[in-house]
C-alpha cells in the first residue's frame, strides 16, 4: 500500500477548514468542517475517490479532523448530519444520535 498524505487546507474565509488525502500528487479524498457562531462546529461532508474506497482513507481523514478539533476547540459543540453508514463512527466518538431525517426530492 502506498503512503497517503493528509494535508490541512485552511480557507481564506476562515469559516471552512478542510483536509485532503493525497496520493501521487492527486487528491483522492477530502473532509471539511465549518466554524459557526456560539462556539459551534458543523462537521461537513467527506469524499473518497471510488477507486480508493474501503481502504481506511475516510477513517484517516476523520481521525485527523477529530484530533485537530480536540486540540484547538475545547468547549465547542460539534454537530453533524451523516449517512447511516457513517453513524457507527460518530457514535464511537461519543456523539449522541438525534432524530432521523429523510431526504426527499422532486424535479419540476
Amino acid at each position: 500500500m502506498q503512503s497517503i498524505s493528509i494535508l490541512f487546507v485552511p480557507s481564506n474565509a476562515r469559516e471552512l477548514l478542510s483536509w485532503v488525502a493525497v496520493l501521487n500528487n492527486e487528491c483522492i479524498g477530502n473532509i471539511h468542517l465549518q466554524l459557526e457562531s456560539n462556539k459551534q462546529i458543523k462537521f461537513l461532508d467527506a469524499w473518497v475517490h471510488k477507486d480508493h474506497r474501503r481502504q481506511g482513507i475516510y477513517r484517516q481523514l476523520w481521525d485527523t479532523r477529530w484530533k485537530y478539533v480536540k486540540e484547538h476547540y475545547k468547549g465547542y459543540k460539534i454537530y453533524a448530519w451523516c449517512k447511516p453508514m457513517s453513524l457507527p463512527l460518530l457514535i464511537e466518538k461519543g456523539f449522541t444520535e438525534g432524530d432521523t431525517c429523510v431526504y426527499v426530492s422532486l424535479n419540476i
